[in-house]
């Protein structure tokens, strides 16, 4: 099975390591473990106050509402999509930051 090494380059992966069950995220939090290593305190704070703006912030309220009600053109089924995808990814890396400055306060 094939996987990535730290550097980023294509390795060979032992495939009894991961359960077959893993989701997404799984994969992710797994992938994303060498952002916990480079992480000074200052940048795991900067980290977990990471917010959308409040224009990113309205479009995704609306963007729910019309999900909710069901009428979400497909484009803006792909552009919610992508939303809750990048905030899955910064939700691991906030708890990644969040675990590292209880490990390394100060």
């Amino acid at each position: 099975m094939m996987g990535f090494d730290r550097s980023g380059d294509i390795a060979i992966v032992d495939p009894k390591r991961y359960d077959d069950g893993m989701s997404a995220a799984s994969y992710l939090d797994r992938f994303l473990d060498p952002v916990t290593e480079a992480l000074t305190p200052e940048a795991a704070r900067t980290i977990v106050g990471l917010r959308a703006d409040d224009e990113a912030q309205a479009r995704i309220e609306q963007l729910r509402e019309k999900a909710e009600s069901g009428t979400l053109t497909p484009d803006e089924a792909v552009e919610y999509r992508e939303f809750v995808e990048a905030v899955d990814v910064l939700s691991i890396i906030q708890s990644k930051a969040r675990k590292f400055l209880a490990e390394h306060p100060g």
